[in-house]
């Protein structure tokens, strides 16, 4: 199949990972990426499923064995990316493949992508509402809260880059939304 690749990027706590997930339940003929990831994993994260959970020395060894479409150290020590083994795992179902990852990795699989690509950036109503939501998770500790925030402060600055950018203040118009482009997208 010569499929095509749609990716979704932003901050952490923008509703990216809720939209994505709401979209592979739509009945579109895509299929979810599952990214790499150096951190650990969270209470009810399954490897495999929601990551495929490496130690750093592993990352950085598939790293150094050219097994990755694009990678990032998002933090020290934490690296994140999409293995070049789940284009091919995606491809062979002829299904599309649908990223949800950091903005650097998102522009990068675009520009190796080009126009087989959609590149979308959910965009948070506001700093504050990204910080509520944030802490409304109950996984942040204030110094990791700090981290993520200047991290979407320096993202938001990414958002021209991207072919469209869907305001998040609204989930099911952002659902909405996200649906549309997607399919006119594939349908084209």
């Amino acid at each position: 199949m010569n499929g095509k690749l749609i990716i979704f990027s932003a901050p952490s706590g923008t509703g990216k990972t809720t939209i994505v997930k709401q979209l592979l339940q739509i009945g579109l003929p895509i299929s979810f990426s599952i990214s790499a990831t150096s951190r650990a994993m969270r209470q009810g994260e399954i490897d495999g499923v929601d990551y495929y959970f490496f130690s750093p020395q592993d990352f950085k060894q598939k790293i150094d064995q050219q097994e990755f479409l694009e990678w990032e150290e998002v933090y020290k020590n934490q690296y994140y990316g999409t293995l070049k083994s789940e284009l091919y795992r995606i491809w062979s179902k002829n299904m599309h493949v649908i990223f949800d990852v950091d903005v650097v990795g998102g522009l990068n699989i675009k520009k190796q992508f080009q126009d087989k690509a959609l590149s979308v950036f959910i965009m948070p109503p506001s700093l504050e509402e990204l910080k509520n939501r944030l802490q409304s998770r109950g996984t942040e500790t204030e110094e990791s809260l700090q981290k993520r925030l200047q991290k979407a402060e320096q993202e938001l600055s990414f958002a021209p880059k991207f072919d469209k950018v869907v305001l998040n203040d609204n989930l099911e118009q952002a659902v909405e939304q996200t649906y549309n482009l997607v399919k006119k997208f594939i349908e084209q």
